[in-house]
């Protein structure tokens, strides 16, 4: 079946982006199915970079159809702006889908994220302040407000009556903020519904079809396996479901429509944000890899937290998720290298520990447990065959796939959508 869900193994800015840009040369539809703007995806493309937040990374293919799936959450405002960019670029968005019952992010979402985490102090998660966990609150709790109530004035107006209400109780009583007014947001947000009712549609009925007449079906997700609300490090997880199983709720598709999952996994590690993370290197080394890597946030342009690859984060992924074959991407970045780490286990109160830990407790006291391995010292950037790169290079790649028991069925040697190596047809 020609359908590929491309996840997040890590903790995301694994190079989703790139990969999905790279796919979606064969795909005639690219599905985003979870998230909102609080991710980025950068792909670079004959030189110009992109860097998108809610458009789906197969934008820049004439002719895609890009759906924004049921399970995410959007900023109409965002969404404008990234769509009026990508129109200042020379790109083409006629072939964008909205899906009617995606959640609208809305003002008191984002003041809230923002109240929320300050009066956290020390236990704050380190959200990005966009509304988007607020906004998946209000989903759950049942008084969210979607595009198909955006697009019908009196429903809308319901809604946030309704919302504003309660959102102002607690604006005003618990954090001492002045009250949201309704007339201002309710005609902000009638102009935002005028400029996306076109885009906006039945998805899951769309793309249940494209699945049924055999076309070629990208489903992609933000952020990644150890930020997903159940399996990740919670609580420092993002709102919503990164991993396969999240296709299937973001747009409506049952699972016997999933034919591959493709993991995108980077050759190091790296983290946004609070929570644990076993094998950070807060030294010289960490600062280099950061530096070779150009390793900051694409959304919030804050420092990522680096470390060495974490093999038992890899294989949780390919367990969780049903891992078909990875991406390995930013092999490019370890060139110079010395010496490499990879890690196989923990170590926990003295015992050997191979399974990713649900407690936080545990993951603090984890020391990771290495392999080391020669590096190869000399340039892998932007080779296009796997037979080319260094000896080292390659051992690296095998141990990987050894310890994962999972195959790199891509590498990648440089963020443009040339520089990759694909070793197994992906659709």
């Amino acid at each position: 079946m020609p359908t590929i869900v491309v996840i997040g193994t890590q903790w995301g800015d694994e190079g989703k982006g790139k990969i999905v840009d790279y796919l979606a040369e064969q795909a005639d539809a690219v599905c985003r199915y979870q998230g909102g703007n609080n991710a980025g995806h950068t792909v670079i493309a004959a030189g110009k970079v992109h860097k998108l937040h809610l458009l789906p990374s197969g934008i820049l293919y004439p002719g895609c159809i890009c759906v924004i799936g049921n399970d995410v959450v959007v900023d109409p405002a965002v969404l404008l702006q990234e769509m009026a960019e990508m129109k200042a670029q020379g790109g083409e968005v006629s072939g964008l889908r909205i899906s009617s019952r995606a959640h609208v992010i809305m003002p008191y979402h984002r003041l809230l994220d923002k109240l929320i985490e300050q009066s956290k102090g020390d236990k704050k998660v380190g959200t990005t302040g966009r509304g988007i966990g607020p906004c998946y609150e209000d989903k759950i709790r049942r008084v969210g407000i979607r595009f198909a109530s955006l697009m019908d004035p009196e429903s809308f107006a319901e809604d946030l009556r309704l919302n504003l209400r309660m959102k102002n109780e607690v604006l005003t009583k618990v954090y001492g903020e002045s009250p949201l007014d309704f007339d201002q947001i309710y005609n902000e947000y009638l102009g935002y519904a005028e400029q996306l009712r076109p885009y906006v549609t039945e998805t899951s009925r769309l793309v249940n079809q494209m699945v049924r007449d055999g076309k070629k079906v990208l489903f992609e997700g933000a952020q990644a396996t150890m930020l997903d609300i159940d399996f990740g490090t919670y609580p420092y997880v993002t709102s919503s479901h990164p991993i396969a199983a999240g296709a299937c709720i973001g747009t409506g598709i049952g699972p016997h429509s999933i034919g591959k999952v493709v993991g995108v996994a980077k050759a190091y590690s790296t983290r946004v944000g609070e929570g644990p993370f076993p094998t950070e290197l807060r030294d010289a080394t960490g600062d280099a890899i950061r530096e070779a890597g150009h390793e900051y946030g694409v959304t919030t342009g804050r420092p990522r937290r680096c470390g060495w690859l974490d093999a038992v984060v890899l294989r949780y992924a390919v367990e969780v998720s049903g891992v078909d074959c990875f991406a390995l991407t930013r092999v490019d970045i370890l060139d110079q290298m010395p010496t490499l780490k990879i890690c196989t286990a923990y170590r926990i109160d003295g015992k050997v520990v191979t399974d990713y830990p649900a407690n936080l407790r545990d993951l603090a006291k984890a020391e990771p447990i290495y392999e080391e391995m020669p590096g190869w010292q000399c340039k892998t950037f932007g080779l296009t065959h796997y037979e080319d790169l260094p000896e080292n290079c390659r051992r690296y790649v095998e141990r990987i796939e050894a310890i994962t028991g999972c195959r790199a069925g891509i590498v990648s040697v440089g963020p443009d959508r040339h520089q990759t190596i694909v070793r197994e047809s992906m659709f």
